[in-house]
């Protein structure tokens, strides 16, 4: 990590980040927001068999709109979708948008979103709307980088444990451009799958600062949250595993829809490194990946690409890793820290 930098989306250069999130004992979901009030080149990817989305298909690099001015992560399945159309009335009301006619509050916000399922982790009905987009546009700042339950990752959980907002950056030196570059990552980790290996309980590739918690933790945990356990939720029922894992990845270079679109599919690789298994069925696995900057590729875009692209898998695995190692119990939904004291002594 770079001095002066917070290992966080909010590294790159634009990029503004906000959560609303209520969780008592009727409650457990949240909202969260990337915005990008001044526009960003957007893409998206969707690899899970079960997705909740808005305004993906204008990402498309054939189409017509060319960047996005904030992504919504939320919870409360379909129903959370509606928290968009707070973030996109609270862009709207700065004259932030897609300019449509003469006047400055004559724009349209283009704000893609993407929901997970939490909704056995509160009270049915008990799902953001609106308001919470509004409130977690309100708190947004480039200083955010609070992780766990939070924003959407308030309710979520991931396999057997509990899940949460994840957050990391990088901040390379680009070979082919001769400059630095920063790539962030911002993931709402509520997966089918486990981020951490029930052999050694520990994340599948490892995670620096744990170490391999005592064997009698590590069995005890096989016996919660075995292959059997199902899908824990707040009151201790296991409920149909319907989840999701959603994120954004970022980049501080200007770049195209086309260029975005393979940051977005190169982030999946990092979510595949953390979650196994990955994109089922009942996951609505989705990534953006944004650009925010200023710097140009030119001739050299073949060669930075690839460059972004290797780093934003990293960088997309850690922030997974982290939602869970950040994440606290909500009822009867344990979390690692709690599974594994051990593992950080």
């Amino acid at each position: 990590m770079a001095a002066g930098t917070r290992d966080s989306i909010v590294d790159v250069g634009g990029v503004l980040v906000g959560h609303h999130q209520r969780l008592d004992e009727r409650w457990a979901t949240g909202t969260s927001v990337v915005l990008t009030p001044g526009g960003a080149t957007a893409a998206v990817d969707v690899r899970g068999g079960g997705p909740g989305t808005r305004e993906t298909d204008v990402l498309e690099p054939t189409h017509l709109v060319a960047q996005a001015h904030g992504v919504v992560l939320t919870g409360g399945s379909a129903y959370g979708l509606a928290a968009a159309d707070g973030a996109m009335s609270w862009l709207a009301d700065r004259g932030y948008g897609f300019r449509v006619g003469e006047h400055a509050h004559e724009v349209v916000p283009v704000v893609p979103a993407a929901v997970l399922f939490d909704l056995p982790m509160g009270d049915w009905g008990n799902r953001p709307g609106a308001e919470f987009g509004r409130l977690a546009c309100d708190a947004a700042t480039a200083e955010e980088s609070r992780e766990g339950n939070v924003g959407a990752g308030t309710g979520a959980v991931a396999g057997s444990l509990k899940g949460g907002i994840g957050t990391a950056g990088e901040v390379f030196h680009s070979a082919a451009l001769g400059i630095d570059v920063t790539v962030g990552a911002l993931f709402a980790v509520n997966s089918l799958g486990s981020v951490i290996d029930p052999e050694t309980g520990l994340p599948w590739d490892g995670h620096p600062g744990l170490r391999a918690p005592a064997e009698a933790e590590v069995v005890a945990a096989r016996a919660r949250t075995g292959p059997t356990a199902g899908r824990p939720s707040r009151h201790g029922t296991a409920s149909r595993p319907l989840n999701t894992t959603i994120g954004v990845v970022a980049v501080d270079l200007a770049l195209t829809k086309a260029h975005c679109k393979r940051i977005a599919v190169a982030a999946h690789d990092g979510l595949a490194r953390a979650i196994r298994p990955a994109h089922s069925l009942a996951d609505g696995d989705t990534v953006f990946a944004l650009a925010t900057g200023e710097r140009e590729p030119g001739a050299q875009w073949v060669p930075v690409l690839d460059e972004v692209c290797a780093v934003a898998a990293g960088v997309v695995r850690r922030a997974i890793v982290r939602a869970v190692l950040a994440a606290e119990p909500v009822g009867e939904v344990t979390s690692y820290t709690s599974l594994y004291p051990s593992a950080r002594e």
